[in-house]
């Protein structure tokens, strides 16, 4: 039998592609002498050839297989100079990933036989490694894509988005209704009654954690321990494998029909930072054997050193064309192959920052905003890295949305009972105008958050006050160390009721301020069924109940928080204020949409008011035109953090005689029984608690306030 030879094939696009009659290679590399591309057999065991990549176009190595098709199993062995202070760490005995793998074949093994240098040298990394790696290395599966013509999606507009933060494990593996077998996998993301219950809450926007193959760190392995948040990317094009109910890759495609058929969206939380390559100490699994120098940020004094904008050991280099291209390359196969709508960006300024630092007309995102495959894709910053000039909320380009901690660390404090944080808490509430409005966009550029996958739930958030992240075994040093959280009282869980309530009450009191406010709001799942992850406030490497919803253990006071949270959403849709694709101001015209705030005596506050550092109560007053009712409509909602109750004067606004209360966090259901929710004049005001009120012309309250407090107590 004769054995198979490469011919030249063609430079593009990279990757493994199928072609008539056989695959084309294609790989990208400025500094290899040679690349032979491995053969393997059908279980991935035996290493079958190696062919030589017979031709180079413009630094792409290409050859094209005669007879090969989708299931063949191939990796790549790159020769050239093992010189790390130059910034090369080419090594032909590790077998190398493409990095335009589309399905990988084989499970990843910890072994010292992916270090591309010797382990056991005097100098570490200066001296390279001569043992083969292939036998502990998945294998790269061709695949014939699936590129669908391009169909009409949900295109929901960023004023309507409600983003819910999953990960797919955690949402589905210990979800009743879904079958074992799918349970933590796509497929159970994708489950009807999964799908209803997120419609039911009102969610408009899935996030998903990391789903691009991922790897858990070495320390990780040896303590036990795994990467669960999955931010530690292996190769991106390719579905994480324990995602998959098999082995067939399209069952992610099938996640994103089936979301969108029951009309919502998919977005991805994506790592384009960094690798799982790590530092100079770390393994060779792709990029750092296929060309160290052009994928990786190095030190310009000495190359064997990798930047560390991340915190993660290296830096993806996007300032070059090709790693731009890759990319680029990748974004568009997961919008136009497996249909995603949208992707939020980890440590987003890497990708913004050129040699003299962060810059908004940077190479990266002026090819993101010029291309059509991706138009209309939603981008989400998270707007900081550790990197100089590392936080940059507020400065990404038009058309990007942001992660906004200002918000998150406000709402935190001032519910908290923080003192002079009444201004901030204002500006957040609408919608950030401060830190976004400058530039020409709109609210919806803020992503609104209390809680992310990072850092306390919100149950926990009002139960310590201290990180518990003991069970990472790093000392409980890891993790967050402010967390502007209060125990009110007891540290960790209580069968003190009136903590218990006032902890339920806080809940509400967050998740209504971050519904209720201008901008997008994201929230947390499990947020809303009061899940716990008992104080561990880092639970990145927690495979298990500490992260997984515990849909089965849910309470009663769960149940109701969630019904709240249906509640919180259909006002948000309900009220098209709340979402309006522009900052609103004070005008003088009430015939015009216009926000107002008042203090509790009900004036308009003055500078004297805003100064009061003791002051814990707030008045919003909306005012717009409701095109579905034809009318310029009223919403009031009253922030009170104070820990006592009070009384709040309403202002005295023309032709409003009565105020209907539409929820009051105070009502362990927050929502007000409908023959007792009618107040004129004033309102009390129970300790902690938010009141949102709508305006109604003439007549006389249905009840009064002593009633209302009666029923209250």
């Amino acid at each position: 039998m004769q054995k198979p030879t490469l011919e030249t094939g063609i430079p593009y696009p990279l990757g493994a592609s199928c072609q008539d009659g056989g695959v084309n290679f294609s790989l990208f590399s400025a500094n290899a002498e040679r690349i032979e591309l491995c053969l393997f057999s059908e279980d991935g065991s035996t290493e079958l050839q190696r062919l030589e990549l017979p031709a180079v176009s413009n630094q792409v190595w290409h050859g094209f297989l005669p007879g090969a098709g989708p299931g063949t199993l191939y990796g790549y062995r790159v020769y050239g100079p093992y010189q790390p202070h130059l910034g090369h760490r080419f090594n032909p005995n590790k077998l190398l990933l493409d990095p335009y793998a589309r399905q990988l074949h084989g499970e990843f093994t910890w072994s010292d036989l992916h270090y591309g240098y010797d382990p056991k040298s005097k100098d570490a990394d200066l001296a390279m490694d001569k043992r083969d790696n292939a036998a502990v290395m998945p294998k790269c599966v061709v695949v014939q894509d699936q590129t669908s013509p391009p169909e009409p999606r949900n295109r929901i507009p960023k004023t309507d988005t409600i983003i819910y933060e999953a990960h797919v494990r955690g949402l589905t593996r210990l979800h009743p209704d879904v079958p074992v077998a799918n349970r933590g996998k796509f497929s159970g993301v994708a489950h009807p009654r999964v799908l209803e219950y997120l419609k039911s809450l009102g969610i408009t926007s899935i996030e998903l954690l990391p789903v691009q193959s991922f790897i858990s760190e070495p320390f990780l392995v040896e303590r036990g321990l795994s990467n669960y948040w999955g931010y530690n990317t292996m190769a991106y094009f390719t579905p994480h494998q324990h995602f998959l109910s098999g082995t067939d890759i399209w069952e992610f495609r099938r996640m994103v029909d089936a979301i969108h058929d029951a009309g919502m969206e998919v977005i991805l939380d994506v790592v384009f930072n960094h690798t799982a390559e790590g530092n100079r100490l770390g393994p060779t699994l792709s990029f750092k054997g296929i060309d160290n120098l052009s994928y990786y940020r190095l030190q310009p004094e000495d190359r064997r050193y990798y930047i560390n904008d991340t915190g993660c050991g290296n830096t993806i280099n996007v300032l070059h064309p090709r790693v731009i291209q890759l990319v680029m390359d990748c974004l568009r196969y997961w919008v136009s192959t497996m249909q995603v709508d949208g992707f939020r960006f980890d440590l987003a300024p890497v990708l913004g920052r050129e040699q003299q630092g962060f810059d908004q007309g940077s190479g990266f995102f002026d090819a993101l905003l010029q291309d059509p495959v991706l138009a209309g894709t939603k981008f989400i910053a998270e707007p900081w890295d550790i990197g100089p000039g590392g936080y940059q909320l507020g400065q990404f380009p038009a058309g990007w949305s942001e992660w906004n901690d200002r918000f998150r660390d406000t709402i935190r404090r001032f519910w908290r009972g923080d003192s002079g944080v009444m201004p901030d808490l204002a500006r957040r509430i609408h919608g950030s105008s401060d830190i976004f409005e400058h530039s020409g966009r709109r609210p919806s550029a803020s992503i609104n958050f209390v809680t992310s996958h990072d850092g306390f739930t919100l149950a926990d958030l009002m139960s310590y006050r201290n990180r518990h992240n003991e069970l990472n075994l790093e000392d409980n040093q890891d993790g967050h160390r402010e967390n502007y959280s209060d125990n009110y009282g007891v540290e960790g869980p209580t069968s003190d009721a009136s903590i218990n309530v006032l902890r339920w009450r806080q809940q509400r009191n967050l998740l209504a301020t971050l519904l209720l406010a201008q901008g997008t709001p994201m929230l947390l799942a499990g947020d809303e069924l009061g899940r716990s992850q008992q104080g561990n406030n880092n639970a990145y490497c927690q495979d298990n109940e500490l992260n997984w919803i515990d849909w089965e253990s849910i309470d009663r006071y769960g149940r109701t928080q969630q019904q709240f949270v249906s509640h919180l959403v259909a006002l948000r849709h309900r009220f098209r204020i709340f979402s309006m694709d522009r900052y609103i101001h004070y005008s003088g015209d009430r015939e015009q949409p216009m926000v107002e705030w008042y203090s509790k005596t009900g004036e308009l506050m003055q500078p004297s008011h805003w100064a009061d550092h003791h002051a814990r109560t707030l008045g919003h007053l909306l005012n717009w035109f409701n095109p579905d009712r034809g009318k310029m409509e009223k919403l009031f909602i009253i922030f009170h953090a104070g820990r006592d109750a009070t009384t709040f004067k309403l202002p005295d606004l023309q032709d409003v005689r009565q105020w209907e209360i539409l929820f009051d966090t105070a009502l362990e259901s927050g929502i007000p029984d409908p023959g007792n929710c009618q107040v004129e004049s004033q309102l009390r005001l129970f300790s902690c608690s938010t009141v949102m009120l709508l305006a109604r012309p003439g007549g006389a309250a249905s009840a009064t306030d002593s009633s209302r407090l009666s029923t209250y107590e």
